[in-house]
């Protein structure tokens, strides 16, 4: 029986939104990138871990430091876009897209999501985990997600979802972390697709999946991790570090 191989794929922008050049930023004594990505290698998981990227920069620093690195040929919208072009040719059955600004990432959530594969009708799957916080609850740039009986999500939103009218109930309110895995022909099909209404109203690229009736296996996990989208997300990174 032919091996199931399992790829990470860390993409890895330059010229980020809201930080530009946060994966060059020093944490400690490595940048962020180097962090995520040496991590990811040290959890032992995977067959291989790629850094796909737009920028030289990045290239170099993964290259010279023993990492595998590849540069995109075309400019892409997302980091899925980024990864689907990386991995066309790549001999590989599941694909974890683990982002590059996520330099505590941390080898239970990815083990959680390699084995729900072990499920052949699983072709997407993803992180989430209990809010806490009252005002994480209320924020839009923090996605929510709700799912059915069988852990599959129903809708994710960047509004409070569900919407409770009952004043003597406490639904659990899920946060969803984006650690996605897929086994390849999915992703390859996703990229094929026009983004959909739902996608483009909530700016959730993950919605174009569940138009197209293609289900996504959600895990819940105590990892919240410390995602850098900001000079203020870096400093809690470095203090957290130490």
């Amino acid at each position: 029986m032919k091996k199931t191989t399992a790829f990470a794929i860390i993409p890895a922008r330059y010229a980020a939104t809201r930080f530009p050049g946060k994966l060059m930023q020093p944490l400690g004594d490595k940048s962020v990138i180097r962090h995520t990505h040496d991590n990811v290698v040290a959890t032992g998981l995977f067959d291989q871990v790629w850094v796909v990227t737009d920028s030289p920069v990045i290239e170099q620093e993964i290259s010279q430091h023993g990492g595998r690195a590849l540069m995109s040929q075309r400019p892409h919208e997302s980091g899925s876009d980024r990864i689907a072009e990386a991995i066309a040719e790549m001999e590989v059955d599941i694909v974890v897209n683990v982002q590059g600004d996520e330099p505590f990432m941390e080898a239970g959530p990815l083990s959680a999501l390699l084995s729900t594969f072990r499920d052949p009708q699983v072709q997407v799957a993803s992180l989430m985990h209990r809010f806490h916080s009252e005002n994480d609850l209320h924020n839009p740039n923090i996605v929510k997600v709700v799912t059915d009986l069988a852990g599959d999500a129903l809708y994710f939103s960047r509004w409070p979802i569900p919407y409770n009218r009952h004043e003597t109930l406490r639904p659990k309110y899920f946060r969803h972390i984006g650690v996605y895995a897929f086994r390849k022909r999915a992703l390859l099909a996703f990229t094929s697709w026009p983004a959909g209404m739902l996608e483009r109203y909530e700016k959730l690229e993950q919605l174009r999946y569940l138009e197209n009736r293609v289900r996504i296996r959600m895990v819940e996990t105590s990892f919240s991790g410390i995602g850098i989208d900001t000079p203020g997300d870096l400093d809690k990174a470095r203090a957290y570090l130490g």
